[in-house]
C-alpha cells in the first residue's frame, strides 16, 4: 500500500474508533436510566477497577502499551460519568416549575450556575449589564424586579458582592439567597443582615472551575449561617450530582481557604516571577525539561491566564490570608538556609515531614473513595 492509501486507512480506523465512543456514550446514557430505576449510585469504584485491569489485560495480549489501554479508557469511563451525571441531573428535575435568578450570570461562574439550574428545570432569569447568555432571560436590573424568585444566586466580582447581598437585606425576597464567592470574610457584613433581617440565606463555594463537567471527585463548600432551610435548599440542589458536599462556618471556610487557594496561588505566582526575573530566555530554557518542572509549569501556566483582579482579591480580602503567606515566605527561608549552610540534615527533615504529611493526606483520600 501506498503512504497515501496507508493514511486513508488510518483515518478510517479512526473513524471507526469514534463511532464506538458514540455507541459506549448512548449505553452510557441506558445505564444512568437503569441505576436511577434501581437507585443504584453513579459511580461505582469497583467496577471502574475491574474495566480497567480487563483493558491492561486486553491490552497485553494484542500487544499494546497496557498504560496506554489504561489512560484511554480512563477518559472513556470520565466521559460516561459524566453522561450519567448529567442525566441524572436532568430527570431529577428538582426546577421543575421554579424561578431562579443569577444576578451576574454573564460570568464565567455565573453562567455555570445558570446552566446548571436551567438543566434542573428552573426558568432561569439572568441580571448583568455585561448582557445574558443565551438560552436564559433577561431579568434586566434586579434592583426593579419583583423578587419572587423561589432562588437567588449572587456570581458577582467580590467587591461588589457584599453590597448586593446588603441591598437585597432591604428586600427580604422570600427565594433562597446564597453567593458563590471564594472568599467569605468581606461578604459577613451583607450575610450577616440578610440573616438579622429573616432571610433564608446561606454561602456556597463551587471548588471548580468553570468549565468543569463531571462533579465526582469535586468539592463544595456550603456556609451554615443558621437557616437550615436554606442550607438544605442549597445542599437539595447538588443532590444528583457526584459531588462531595462538605458544611462549615464562614471562619473556618476562610482559614482553610488561606491555604488551599491563597497558598497555592502565591506559590505558582512566586515561580514564575522567579522564571521571569532569572535571567534566563524562555527559549533557552524551553530547550530544558524535567518531569517535575514540566509539570509545575503546566499549573504555573495555567494560573498566570487567570484574572488578576480575581486573584489579588483572594489574597488581600481573606482576614487569614497573612497566615499562608507568612508560612509560605519562613519555607522557603528554611530550604534556604539549610542549602546555604550545607546542613543535609535539616534539608531531609523538611522532606520526610512533607512526605508525611502528604501520605496521611492521600490515606484520608483512599479512605473516601
Amino acid at each position: 500500500m501506498t503512504l497515501e492509501e496507508l493514511r486513508g486507512r488510518l483515518n478510517e480506523i479512526d473513524r471507526q474508533l469514534v463511532g464506538l465512543v458514540a455507541a459506549r456514550q448512548a449505553v452510557s446514557r441506558e445505564i444512568a436510566h437503569a441505576k436511577r430505576a434501581t437507585g443504584y449510585p453513579t459511580r461505582d469504584y469497583s467496577r471502574e477497577r475491574e474495566v480497567l485491569l480487563t483493558a491492561r489485560a486486553t491490552a497485553t495480549e494484542l500487544g499494546v502499551s497496557p498504560q496506554l489501554a489504561e489512560n484511554l479508557l480512563r477518559l472513556l469511563i470520565r466521559s460516561s460519568l459524566t453522561t450519567q451525571e448529567q442525566a441524572s441531573v436532568v430527570a431529577r428535575g428538582t426546577g421543575s416549575g421554579r424561578r431562579a435568578l443569577v444576578i451576574g450570570g454573564a460570568g464565567k461562574i455565573g453562567r455555570w450556575f445558570a446552566d446548571f439550574m436551567a438543566s434542573q428545570g428552573f426558568l432561569v432569569e439572568v441580571s448583568d449589564p455585561a448582557g445574558v447568555p443565551a438560552p436564559h432571560l433577561d431579568a434586566g436590573d434586579w434592583r426593579a424586579t419583583q423578587l419572587d424568585h423561589d432562588f437567588i444566586i449572587v456570581a458577582t466580582p467580590l467587591g461588589a458582592t457584599d453590597a448586593i447581598l446588603r441591598d437585597l437585606a432591604l428586600r427580604r425576597p422570600r427565594a433562597v439567597i446564597f453567593d458563590v464567592g471564594s472568599l467569605k470574610s468581606p461578604l459577613r457584613s451583607g450575610l450577616m443582615a440578610l440573616k438579622s433581617h429573616g432571610c433564608r440565606v446561606t454561602s456556597v463555594h463551587p471548588m471548580f472551575g468553570p468549565s468543569t463537567e463531571l462533579l465526582s471527585g469535586r468539592h463544595v463548600i456550603f456556609i451554615d449561617l443558621g437557616s437550615d432551610e436554606a442550607l438544605q435548599a442549597a445542599r437539595e440542589l447538588f443532590a444528583p450530582t457526584m459531588v462531595e458536599q462538605v458544611v462549615m462556618d464562614l471562619d473556618e471556610h476562610d482559614r482553610l481557604i488561606a491555604y488551599v487557594l491563597g497558598l497555592s496561588h502565591a506559590l505558582n505566582i512566586a515561580f514564575f516571577t522567579a522564571l521571569a526575573e532569572s535571567g534566563e530566555a524562555a527559549p533557552r530554557l524551553a530547550r530544558m525539561s524535567s518531569t517535575t518542572f514540566d509539570s509545575q509549569l503546566d499549573v504555573a501556566s495555567l494560573v498566570a491566564e487567570e484574572s488578576p483582579e480575581l486573584y489579588y482579591e483572594i489574597q488581600s480580602l481573606n482576614d487569614y490570608g497573612a497566615e499562608s503567606l507568612e508560612a509560605l515566605a519562613q519555607a522557603v527561608e528554611r530550604i534556604r538556609t539549610a542549602v546555604l549552610s550545607r546542613d543535609p540534615a535539616s534539608f531531609a527533615s523538611l522532606m520526610q515531614r512533607g512526605r508525611d504529611y502528604l501520605a496521611d493526606r492521600r490515606s484520608v483520600t483512599e479512605r473516601r473513595a
